[in-house]
C-alpha cells in the first residue's frame, strides 16, 4: 500500500472519499467531500486562513483504502477543543507550538470517524502514518479532534492522551408528536417550554422549515445576514463566508434543513441544520431582532418537531450549553486524542488530562441529578474512557 499526503482534496475523486466516508460515519455529511472541499474552496478553510491541508491517504493501486481529513494548523481558531493555554506554555518556554498537526473537519464539533477506512488495520496504518508524519515533519503535536469511542481505543493505544468533552443531544424516544415529547417532561420543564413557545407566537412570529431544494437565493442571502450578526455582535469575524453556503446548498441540498422565522412576511431569523441518517445537527444561528424566546424556538423545538416528523433518532444541538438540557438535550460525553513531540510538555498535559477528566465525570453526575425527564431517564453517554499512560515514543 502507498500513503500519499495531499494538499487537495481535488487530487481524489468524491466517490472514491465519499465511499470510504459512509462506512466509517454512517453517510456523516460532515464527512463528505462536498462538505470538505466547500470549506477549502471558499478560503474558509486554507492556507490564507491558516489551514493548510495534509490530508492522510493509503492507496492500493488506483484505489483509495483509507484517509484522514488532516491540516497544519497555524493557530488554534475554529477547533471547539481548545489548547490555547498549551501553546501560551509553549511561548513562554521559548518553543513555537504551530504548526501543529490536526485531523479534524474544520469549525465542525461533532463526532466522527476521523480513521476512514473499510477495516481496522487500514485504520491502524492511518494513525501511525500520521504520528510518523508529525514527528517527521517537525510539527509540535498532533490532535485529533471528536473521534468515535472506536477510533479513540486505538488511538489510546497507540500511545496518545485522551480527553473528554460535554455536548447535549436530544434523543427520539418513538415520539408520535411533539405533545409526547413534551409528556416525557417533568411538569416544570414541560410548563416551560410552552411558555417560551407561546411567548414566541404572541409576538406574531411564525416558523417555516425548508429542505435543500426549496431554499431561494434570496433566503440564504438573508440567513448569510443572520450568521454574520451573530458574530458581529461578539466582535469577532465570521469563520465561513457567503460562498461556503452556496456551494453546500448546491452540493448537499438533501442534507440541509433551514429554518425561517418571519414576522408579518419578513424575515427576522434564522437556524441552518444539517441532516444525513438517523440524526440531525444544530449548527448556526441568527436575529435581525430580538424576540425573547426565539432562540429556543429556531434552534431547538423547530429541530426536535423535524425529527418527531421524519423519525430521526438523534438531534446535535452543537457544543456546549448546559441550557438545553431544560429543552431535553442530554449530556453526552466527546473525546479527543493528543501527541505532543516534547516530552516534558506531554508529562505535564497528560497530568492536566487526568486531573480535568476526573472534573467531567464529576459534571456529568451533577447534571444527572437535574435530568429534564420524568423517573429520571438514564443518561445517554459512551463509557468513560480510562486514564492509560502514554506510551514514550
Amino acid at each position: 500500500m502507498e500513503i500519499r499526503i495531499l494538499d487537495s482534496l481535488s487530487e481524489v475523486s468524491p466517490g472514491q472519499w465519499d465511499a470510504l466516508a459512509a462506512v466509517n460515519g454512517t453517510a456523516q455529511p460532515f464527512l463528505r467531500h462536498a462538505f470538505l472541499a466547500a470549506l477549502a474552496e471558499s478560503g474558509a478553510a486554507c492556507p490564507r486562513s491558516g489551514w493548510h491541508p495534509r490530508h492522510l491517504t493509503l492507496w492500493q493501486g488506483a484505489d483509495l483504502v483509507g484517509a484522514m481529513p488532516l491540516y497544519a494548523k497555524d493557530h488554534s481558531y475554529g477547533e471547539f477543543v481548545f489548547d490555547w493555554s498549551w501553546a501560551e506554555a509553549y511561548q513562554r518556554h521559548g518553543l513555537a507550538y504551530y504548526p501543529k498537526l490536526l485531523a479534524s473537519v474544520p469549525f465542525t464539533p461533532v463526532s466522527g470517524s476521523r480513521l476512514l477506512a473499510r477495516d481496522e488495520a487500514s485504520r491502524r496504518r492511518l494513525l501511525q502514518e500520521a504520528l510518523c508524519y508529525a514527528s517527521d515533519s517537525g510539527m509540535s503535536s498532533l490532535h485529533i479532534l471528536f473521534p468515535t469511542p472506536a477510533d479513540a481505543a486505538l488511538m489510546r493505544e497507540a500511545g496518545m492522551m485522551i480527553r473528554k468533552g460535554v455536548q447535549f443531544h436530544w434523543e427520539n424516544a418513538g415520539f408520535g408528536n411533539f405533545e409526547d415529547y413534551l409528556a416525557a417532561l417533568t411538569r416544570e420543564k414541560r410548563k416551560k417550554i410552552r411558555q417560551e413557545r407561546r411567548r414566541v407566537a404572541d409576538a406574531g412570529v411564525k416558523l417555516r422549515r425548508l429542505t435543500g431544494r426549496e431554499i431561494s437565493d434570496a433566503q440564504w442571502a438573508f440567513f448569510y445576514r443572520c450568521y454574520r450578526l451573530t458574530y458581529e455582535v461578539r466582535g469577532r469575524q465570521p469563520y465561513l463566508n457567503p460562498d461556503f453556503f452556496r456551494r453546500i446548498g448546491r452540493m448537499m441540498p438533501d442534507n440541509i434543513l433551514l429554518v425561517l422565522a418571519e414576522r408579518d412576511g419578513a424575515a427576522i431569523a434564522a437556524a441552518l441544520n444539517l441532516c444525513a441518517g438517523e440524526r440531525l445537527y444544530g449548527r448556526y444561528w441568527g436575529s435581525i431582532e430580538d424576540v425573547p424566546c426565539l432562540h429556543f424556538e429556531a434552534c431547538y423545538y423547530q429541530a426536535i418537531e423535524f425529527c418527531i416528523e421524519r423519525n430521526i433518532a438523534v438531534f446535535e444541538g452543537g457544543a456546549q450549553g448546559e441550557h438545553k438540557m431544560a429543552r431535553g438535550l442530554l449530556p453526552v460525553e466527546t473525546l479527543s486524542a493528543h501527541w505532543l513531540a516534547h516530552p516534558e510538555f506531554a508529562s505535564a498535559v497528560e497530568r492536566f488530562l487526568a486531573q480535568e477528566a476526573r472534573g467531567i465525570d464529576q459534571y456529568v453526575d451533577e447534571l444527572g441529578e437535574r435530568n429534564p425527564y420524568k423517573g429520571n431517564t438514564k443518561l445517554h453517554s459512551p463509557p468513560r474512557t480510562p486514564r492509560t499512560p502514554r506510551t514514550p515514543r
